[in-house]
């Protein structure tokens, strides 16, 4: 994925999963991972308190349907019953009907949608916890692009070991709408070198628009502070081109131009939409990773177009509301 593209989590690092390399850990990396396992540590407990929220609240319902119906005539609970069947039965015809329409409109995309690879050669760089992270964005990228209007033609190459594995966890995985590969871009897209365009920070050559007959590379590798410039150097050796997201025309990032897999996916297919930069960057990346005053002049256009809007509103339903005078 890109170089300023991965907003990653360093996860714990137990001793049957550490990275496979020689490279020692920085102090700054150590105490990111200390951070790190405490921001699980709390991730963890708070996921227990919902759980344990839903459960408290499923028995709330299940006790306050059975004093209804307890208070009902028999005739009455049946209607009630009947009703509920009813409402139960729209909703599963609902979401039949929803999950049709995506299926649809991601295998259209696999004809005419933007090709954009996902590339997982970097497994071996990865703890198996880092790679469990990398799997959570991918299970991410796929419900993003089942949403989205415009939904790219996804792949995901390099699907071996351990990333592999964990990919087959995932449920529905073999269901997914997506091309899988476990040989790597180069192999699997051979006669299309010259469209590949790996995406990184440390490419010299902007990405203005999204050209539909290129097939955009996102590195799937977390924590790249230990390994920067790594996806340009690969690009290079592979001799494809490469190209940066444009962050910096229009917004300044708090600290580095760090993105998560997911959120780089999320721009592309919010630029596919809206062929407006900046408003995709706005909506995908988080206030928190922009500077105060980039995020305050974006969020006061937002108040202005808001206002502007509200009085057209208003001005409309004068109009309406105006007696005719007949």
């Amino acid at each position: 994925m890109e170089d300023a593209c991965n907003d990653q989590k360093t996860l714990e690092i137990p001793p049957d999963c550490s990275p496979k390399t020689s490279q020692p850990l920085s102090k700054n990396a150590q105490k990111k991972i200390l951070k790190q396992q405490k921001f699980e540590a709390k991730k963890a407990e708070k996921k227990a308190l919902i759980k344990e929220q839903k459960q408290r609240q499923a028995e709330r319902k299940r006790k306050e349907w059975e004093e209804k119906l307890a208070s009902l005539s028999e005739e009455e609970k049946q209607k009630l019953i009947e009703s509920r069947k009813e409402m139960r039965k729209e909703r599963v015809e609902k979401r039949s009907e929803e999950r049709e329409r995506k299926i649809e409109k991601l295998t259209k995309a696999k004809e005419n949608g933007q090709n954009i690879v996902i590339d997982l050669e970097f497994a071996h760089l990865m703890t198996e916890s880092e790679i469990h992270s990398l799997v959570q964005q991918i299970m991410y990228c796929y419900a993003v692009n089942g949403r989205s209007a415009s939904p790219a033609h996804l792949w995901l190459t390099g699907c071996q070991g351990e990333m592999g594995s964990q990919l087959q966890r995932l449920p529905g995985f073999d269901k997914w709408i997506i091309e899988k590969e476990n040989r790597s871009y180069m192999d699997a897209l051979q006669d299309q070198k010259e469209n590949l365009v790996y995406l990184t920070a440390d490419s010299e050559t902007m990405l203005d628009e999204l050209d539909p007959r290129k097939i955009y590379i996102v590195g799937g590798l977390v924590d790249r502070n230990r390994w920067k410039g790594i996806t340009m150097k690969k690009a290079e050796e592979q001799g494809i081109q490469t190209a940066k997201l444009p962050i910096g025309n229009y917004m300044k990032m708090s600290s580095s131009q760090v993105l998560t897999v997911n959120q780089v996916i999320e721009i592309l297919l919010s630029f596919s939409e809206t062929k407006d930069w900046k408003t995709s960057f706005f909506q995908v990346i988080p206030q928190r990773k922009r500077s105060e005053a980039d995020s305050e002049e974006y969020q006061a256009e937002d108040r202005e177009v808001s206002e502007e809007k509200n009085g057209e509103s208003e001005r409309k339903k004068k109009c309406i509301d105006v007696p005719s005078g007949n």
